[in-house]
């Protein structure tokens, strides 16, 4: 099968996720219009916000190394093709910790760069098998849970308020 007639929604749903709802005739899809989305939402956090966990669960610095792994894995899979999770070392991001401004900023960074490059990859046609099709539209859906995740740690890095966004669609 071949994404060609879906590369433009899959990069659509992505970018809002990463990048924010920013059409301003409406148009947002999984968030609500206005929301700055996760990239913009970590910039507002301090390493030492990055560095906070809930009850004993991970840190904000280790859910966004996590997606930037992840992310770094599928760009891979993109340039080379081929199983880059097979010996993918998950649990690195997981131990991520007290950050100082340089490792949150390094974080970011990082992060930025691999979300602009699967953005692209979504929205360029290509041919996929139906596991990695899964694996396309999955990144979508791991992208918001780890936003979601994010958010719940941090009231700083949250959406717009009810009331105080402009009604999409």
């Amino acid at each position: 099968m071949d994404t060609k007639d879906i590369a433009a929604s899959l990069e659509t749903l992505f970018a809002e996720l990463a990048d924010g709802a920013n059409n301003p005739a409406g148009g947002a899809y999984m968030l609500n219009s206005g929301d700055r989305g996760l990239l913009r939402s970590l910039d507002l956090l301090s390493a030492a916000d990055a560095s906070r966990a809930l009850d004993g669960g991970a840190t904000i610095a280790a859910h966004a190394q996590h997606v930037r792994y992840g992310l770094s894995l599928m760009n891979r899979w993109a340039r080379e093709g081929g199983d880059p999770f097979a010996d993918a070392a998950w649990d690195a991001a997981w131990k991520t910790s007290a950050v100082d401004d340089e490792a949150w900023q390094a974080i970011r960074d990082g992060l930025g760069g691999e979300a602009r490059a699967w953005r692209a990859t979504l929205g360029s046609p290509r041919p996929v098998t139906r596991e990695e099709l899964n694996g396309l539209i999955g990144s979508i859906g791991h992208l918001a849970y780890h936003l979601g995740a994010i958010r719940q740690i941090a009231a700083a890095a949250r959406g717009p308020r009810e009331g105080t966004f402009t009604q999409g669609r």
